[in-house]
């Protein structure tokens, strides 16, 4: 075993109290987390068909590719009011889509008066 000076072993003593520290800070925001409760995906999903049922307009943009958007004017107000609430319900955004296992296309909100839909990525 090699001989520390006391200057040495000093800082070795504060580095372990720093460790410790951190340590108990992870601890606690670990347990602060886990009594938040993880936000979970839903675990049903509406009918497509809420979806299907509005008039979407195919875009294409340089980044997400061919899409499609449903504008608030060019659908009927009920049909329109449901599909709109499921997805802000959902939190449904761009990075976040919504969509069921059985999907055809991902959807997500941008602005109170539009709906956004893409194709789902075929698995390989």
């Amino acid at each position: 075993m090699v001989e520390l000076d006391e200057k040495t072993k000093r800082f070795g003593m504060l580095l372990a109290r720093i460790r410790d520290s951190f340590q108990t800070c992870v601890e606690e925001i670990d347990s602060y987390l886990n009594d938040l409760g993880t936000p979970s995906a839903p675990t049903s999903f509406v009918k497509e068909e809420t979806f299907n049922i509005l008039k979407f307009e195919p875009a294409k943009g340089e980044r997400l590719g061919e899409f499609e958007v449903a504008h608030k004017n060019h659908n009927l107000p009920d049909n329109w009011t449901h599909a709109f609430n499921t997805l802000k319900q959902n939190n449904a955004t761009i990075a976040s889509r919504y969509f069921g296992p059985d999907y055809t296309f991902t959807y997500w909100l941008y602005g109170e008066d539009r709906i956004y839909r893409q194709r789902k990525a075929s698995k390989k």
